[in-house]
């Protein structure tokens, strides 16, 4: 049936003048019409090919209207259906109408009476073909998060944004604790934009001495610096016509930073040592996990170009906050290292799965990720208990507000929260026998966060004390206003 720019409507009706009546009326009208004079033979045609809409007589012999209207909708349960009527049959077509029909039309007829209710019934067939096709849409583009799980609201709502977001050029920035899936959101919005099919680079942006970095950026000229002995192209070359994601973008040197408002402003940039100027097209997507803002007040951070960054921003929930979550995280996890250690249909048992959800998780989707593939591989056999649950997710201490006592002039909230960090860090590598590394797993941070902390806090990694020393130092390091021992547990709860 060749397809018609206005729809396809078959027509049942057991009267042969009344069927040609309505071919006439609905071909001049620019639908395309196949008639049938029975209901089974109309039943026939609707199975073979696609239709619209159809018009049904409600008196034929052998299969009624009513019967062919039930067997049309099993067929294609969207199809438009008219019933035909005489005037004394009226209360038979409305309860047509509540078994499923569309609408209803009496005989005799007027024309421009049966014009309207098929345009209708057209219209509604576009508008449910649309909605269809939408639905199909945003499948299709929620599957490319696959591997960002979740369904609480506050995790649609970050769908939602990436998808309104994704298409356009403007700088993201995209904020959150780390470990609550920056990079995999950036990824996402560089796979849902036009720019998917080229390149996306990521620079961690806090490991390179700011010579390094804008040569890792930008490239560099033959001589610009002592060992560049041949020119090399950057990453922003690398990116060109794709996307560039700069993860941590507080750790960016301050004379980095004004090279890359540079980028953003003017879409060109100089090689390190060199004069030519260079176009790019790249889209840039930036993540932090501290406060932008208290950076800038401090001067550490361009005001300029946190507002070039902050054109469109993303906030990523942490996991206590989207505790519905877990269990699907908990599985998705399950699958993936279940897989990995060739261990196949594992499952949590109830008590281990209550006390993932009780946990608040401080380091976010990545400490659930390592709980997880920790339990797999202990696993003796398919079912998890709780005793294969660290003991600091199963025995982690409720937490209690420290008490302050406020002096007379006040105290700075900044100050405080700025002292209790440097002072865990501390006791951290205390207990980590200094190692880095360590220390970072203990607090659930990456390493290079971890070590742009101590850079900022300039603290000096120390060896655990021998067991019987000394506790006066750490009281002496007990910030004003804050009563009480400060624990790592503590910290995590914040």
């Amino acid at each position: 049936m060749a397809a018609s720019r206005s729809g396809a409507i078959l027509v049942i009706d057991d009267e042969e003048i009344m069927r040609e009546i309505l071919e006439t009326l609905l071909t001049r009208e620019g639908y395309d019409v196949r008639l049938a004079s029975s209901g089974a033979e109309g039943l026939e045609l609707a199975r073979a090919l696609p239709f619209d809409a159809a018009i049904v007589d409600i008196m034929m012999p052998g299969l009624d209207g009513i019967a062919t209207l039930d067997e049309l909708k099993r067929i294609d349960e969207d199809l438009n259906v008219i019933i035909l009527t005489a005037f004394a049959s009226v209360e038979s077509a409305i309860a047509a109408m509540k078994t499923g029909a569309f609408d209803y039309v009496t005989k005799p007829f007027k024309n421009d009476e049966v014009l309207v209710v098929v345009r209708n019934a057209m219209e509604r067939r576009r508008l449910l073909t649309e909605n269809r096709s939408l639905r199909q849409s945003i499948q299709e583009r929620y599957h490319k998060f696959a591997n960002i799980i979740g369904r609480s609201p506050k995790m649609r709502q970050v769908f939602d944004l990436i998808i309104q977001a994704a298409p356009s050029r403007s700088t993201i920035l995209i904020q959150g604790e780390s470990g609550t899936g920056k990079e995999l959101v950036a990824r996402a919005i560089h796979a849902n934009s036009s720019r998917s099919e080229r390149s996306f680079v990521t620079v961690n942006s806090g490991n390179l001495p700011p010579d390094l970095l804008e040569s890792t950026l930008f490239g560099h000229v033959k001589g610009a610096f002592t060992g560049a002995v041949y020119p090399k192209k950057g990453m922003f070359d690398l990116a060109d016509k794709g996307s560039i994601f700069f993860d941590e973008i507080g750790n960016v040197p301050l004379e980095t930073q004004a090279k890359l408002l540079r980028v953003i402003q003017e879409r060109d940039f100089m090689r390190l040592g060199g004069m030519e100027t260079i176009k790019v097209d790249v889209r840039i997507i930036a993540a932090t996990n501290v406060d932008l803002r208290q950076m800038m007040e401090e001067g550490s951070f361009r005001e300029d170009l946190f507002y070039r960054l902050h054109v469109i921003s993303i906030q990523l929930p942490p996991l206590r906050d989207r505790k519905d979550d877990i269990p699907l995280l908990a599985q998705h996890f399950l699958s993936k290292y279940g897989d990995e250690n060739r261990k196949r249909g594992l499952e949590l048992a109830p008590d281990a799965l209550d006390l993932l959800t009780d946990y608040d998780w401080p380091g976010n989707v990545r400490e659930l990720e390592n709980v997880i593939e920790r339990a797999v591989v202990l696993t003796p056999g398919p079912a998890i208990g709780a005793d294969l649950i660290p003991d600091h997710v199963r025995k982690a201490p409720d937490f209690q507000v420290p008490s302050f006592v406020v002096p007379p002039e006040g105290i700075s909230f900044r100050d405080v929260i700025t002292d209790f960090e440097k002072r865990l860090i501390e006791s951290t590598l205390e207990a980590a026998g200094g190692v880095q590394k360590r220390a970072a797993e203990l607090l659930h941070i990456k390493p290079t966060t971890l070590n742009e902390m101590i850079k900022r806090y300039e603290i000096r990694p120390r060896r655990k004390r021998p067991s019987g020393g000394s506790a006066a130092g750490a009281d002496r390091r007990q910030p004003a206003g804050i009563a009480g021992p400060l624990t790592p547990a503590a910290f995590d709860d914040k």
